[in-house]
């Protein structure tokens, strides 16, 4: 098992030496990674070295153990911290109880004391890391709970809200693969107080006695009813299909007590026109009062001329919204290829698809409004919107020309966040250095001005300028620090006030580590 690490904070550095040689960190099952002499530059290290320990002085200088303690409890929730004091002060003892510290230890730090204190974080460490990982726990629970997700994940098949049907169907275990896919819903005739245990007790039924020659069913619980998902061998097999579902209609009476009614939905095949498949068994169902009750009803029956209609539905402007503003160039393409898939598959002639096509353009218009583009960046010169999908000669030609415009406006959407992300950065650097000379600028000081999270902000700023915020603001000081160094005669203390250090003492130390000498001594240098 990989070794904890720990990260040690003493502002003397006897003690520090003394830890770090007199501890047999290894055999303990640790490793030290860093060391700091105050709080201020332990919080640095911290964000580079993630360490799983902390072991913390409670005095120093700058910032002291219990801050240091209390903003790492923030940045590194799953982090222990052990603090040490010369003081045996209770006040102290339950401060560090609420700054989330595990042991207090009293100075001077016994190395056989320390050795047990890190044991019993070792076994601590060791049983949240088991929790974590022991996959095997994972697998049950998840095996446990797989038929709720099986089922939520059909009903949200059905209801057009999955991104990803077949990535996903692989993982609940659901057959997505046959060349005709049909949904069907099952209206219960019966009481309703006994509603949902009726759904269960039919669910079962349909389990146990659907039985296909050619194709897999497979029941679950939908609203407060149950459907099918029926995977085909070819859409010629619905009425194969049918034929089951009014055998299991007629247990029912026997087995149950209760009137089944099925709504059958058209075949299809592409997973993404499930919801579809869905809407035509809901429109069956309507029909029962009509056509009579306790059987199927096939909606192709009913309404021969439903197969025609198509249509770019929410799912359809989802999935390709997503891949123009996340995706890259393939996800374009397949996004777009996929719509002109559905568009073949309902083998009706361009000229009869101009709604279709028309929903697309709408797409494409809130697309090139969210870009903040121009209509004639995106569609060419003199665009008026009258474009029709009969200018197309083939869907091929359509395929084409929607793909260029899609390609085109994620191009000025990556330039628009190119554009903000460095309008944003110098929007920061001019409010540093206005601000620089405050000791209390801040990330979440610069954040509130800007309008941003911290989170993204920091991420943002450090992609774009190579250095964290935190080191950026030094830098600003520094500079500004030693040109009044050589500029001017100012006293040191006044000159760390004028850069944002109201601790003299400490601006002196951040002014060494970065220059590699004493403000006096650059001045005189």
């Amino acid at each position: 098992m990989d070794l904890y690490r720990v990260l040690l904070v003493d502002d003397e550095e006897d003690i520090r030496v003394g830890i770090s040689r007199k501890m047999d960190w290894e055999g303990l099952g640790f490793t030290l990674v860093g060391e700091a002499e105050n709080g201020r530059d332990a919080l640095e290290l911290a964000d580079a070295l993630r360490p799983d320990v902390v072991l913390t002085d409670i005095k120093m200088p700058f910032m002291d153990g219990l801050e240091l303690c209390r903003i790492l409890t923030d940045r590194l929730p799953a982090s222990k911290f052990v603090i040490f004091s010369g003081f045996d002060d209770f006040e102290y003892a339950k401060q560090a109880v609420r700054m989330n510290v595990s042991e207090y230890i009293l100075k001077p730090i016994n190395a056989v004391e320390l050795a047990d204190v890190l044991r019993k974080l070792k076994e601590q460490l060791d049983r949240e890391r088991t929790e974590r990982k022991d996959l095997e726990t994972l697998r049950l629970r998840y095996e446990e709970s797989l038929p709720v997700l099986r089922s939520l994940f059909l009903s949200r098949l059905l209801d057009g809200s999955v991104d990803r049907p077949v990535e996903l169907a692989e993982r609940y275990g659901v057959d997505l693969t046959g060349p005709a896919l049909t949904a069907a819903i099952v209206h219960i005739t019966g009481d309703r107080d006994r509603r949902e245990l009726l759904a269960l007790s039919v669910e079962q039924l349909f389990e146990e006695n659907l039985h296909l020659e050619r194709g897999t069913c497979r029941a679950f619980l939908y609203d407060d009813s149950v459907a099918l998902l029926a995977s085909l061998a070819q859409k010629e097999d619905i009425y194969g299909f049918i034929a089951a579902v009014d055998r299991v209609c007629a247990l029912a009476e026997s087995y149950l007590g209760v009137q089944l009614t099925v709504g059958v939905g058209l075949p299809c095949s592409d997973p993404a026109e499930l919801p579809q498949s869905a809407a035509g068994a809901r429109s069956a169902l309507d029909y029962r009062n009509l056509v009579g009750r306790g059987r199927a009803i096939y909606i192709r029956d009913l309404e021969p001329e439903v197969g025609t209609h198509l249509s770019f539905d929410e799912n359809d402007e989802q999935k390709l919204t997503a891949a123009v503003k996340l995706g890259g160039e393939a996800e374009v393409r397949a996004a777009v290829g996929q719509l002109l898939d559905k568009l073949r598959g309902s083998g009706l002639s361009l000229s009869k698809c101009n709604l279709f096509f028309l929903e697309l353009l709408t797409c494409l218009l809130k697309l090139t409004r969210e870009a903040d583009a121009e209509q004639e960046e995106v569609f060419g010169p003199g665009f008026t919107g009258a474009v029709q999908v009969t200018d197309f000669d083939a869907p091929e030609a359509l395929e084409s020309w929607c793909c260029e415009r899609c390609l085109r406006i994620q191009e000025l959407i990556r330039r628009r966040r190119t554009d903000s992300a460095g309008r944003t950065v110098e929007r920061a650097k001019e409010f540093i250095n206005a601000h620089y000379s405050e000791s209390g600028l801040s990330v979440e000081m610069l954040c509130d001005h800007l309008h941003l999270s911290p989170t993204y902000f920091s991420t943002l700023f450090k992609r774009e300028v190579g250095m964290s915020f935190t080191a950026y603001v030094t830098v600003v000081r520094m500079e500004a620090a030693a040109a009044a160094l050589r500029n001017t005669e100012e006293k040191t203390y006044l000159i760390a006030r004028d850069c944002g250090y109201d601790d003299p003492n400490y601006f002196s130390y951040v002014f060494k580590r970065h220059f590699g000498v004493s403000p006096t001594k650059y001045r005189a240098g």
